[in-house]
C-alpha cells in the first residue's frame, strides 16, 4: 500500500516491520499478525517456550492469533494438549465455562468460552497464559477469569509483544515492546 508506514522491531533477533494501522478510537497500532507466517510463529513460540520452561503444566490462549503460537509453545514444552478460550460457543462447549471481556482491538465486550475438556485439562494445574499481544489487558483479564473459574493456577503470562503501558507491568513477560501511537 503506497504511503503505508511501518514500525521496525527486533523480536529476540528476528527483525521485521509492523504496519501502522488506525483504530476507530483514533489510536494507531503497530499491527502484529502471526497468521500464515510459519517462520515468525516458530521463532516467537520457541522464544516464549524458553521463558516458560519448567514453570507450567499447561498453556492456554485465546483464539485466533494465539492458536498457532500456543501450538508451538506447547510442543516445545512437551505438552500434548493446550487449552483454548474461544470467542464463540461451539456445539461441543455446552457444559464449559465463560467470561466476558473488553478488548482494545474489538472495542466491544465479548465473551470467552472454554470447553469442559479444556477446563478439566487446567483444573489444579500450573497454567501459563500465552498470546500474541497484550495492550490494555482486557482480553488477558478474560482469560484469567476463565482459568480461575476452571480451578487453574496462573503462574506466567507470556506474550510476543507488550503494547503501550503493558510494557511497564511487572506481572507479564514478553519478547519485545511496541508503542501505542496517537
Amino acid at each position: 500500500m503506497e504511503g503505508q508506514k511501518f514500525y521496525p522491531i527486533d523480536i529476540c533477533g528476528y527483525k521485521t516491520e509492523l504496519p501502522i494501522l488506525p483504530l476507530p478510537s483514533g489510536v494507531r497500532i503497530c499491527f502484529f499478525n502471526l497468521h500464515g507466517d510459519q517462520e515468525l510463529t516458530e521463532h516467537c513460540g520457541k522464544q516464549i517456550a524458553k521463558l516458560l520452561e519448567g514453570t507450567c503444566d499447561v498453556v492456554i490462549t485465546a483464539e485466533s492469533k494465539g492458536l498457532q503460537l500456543a501450538h508451538v509453545v506447547a510442543r516445545e514444552l512437551g505438552q500434548r494438549f493446550y487449552a483454548v478460550c474461544r470467542k464463540s460457543k461451539k456445539l461441543y462447549m455446552q457444559d464449559g465455562i465463560e467470561a466476558s471481556v473488553k478488548s482494545i482491538t474489538t472495542g466491544e465486550e465479548q465473551t470467552l468460552y472454554l470447553s469442559k475438556h479444556d477446563a478439566d485439562l487446567i483444573k489444579g494445574k500450573r497454567v501459563a497464559i500465552v498470546d500474541d499481544v497484550v495492550s490494555t489487558g482486557g482480553s488477558l483479564l478474560g482469560i484469567e477469569k476463565v482459568v480461575t473459574l476452571a480451578g487453574g493456577n496462573i503462574v506466567k503470562k507470556a506474550f510476543v509483544l507488550a503494547e503501550g503501558d503493558a510494557r511497564d507491568r511487572k506481572d507479564l513477560i514478553y519478547l519485545a515492546g511496541i508503542p501505542l501511537l496517537k
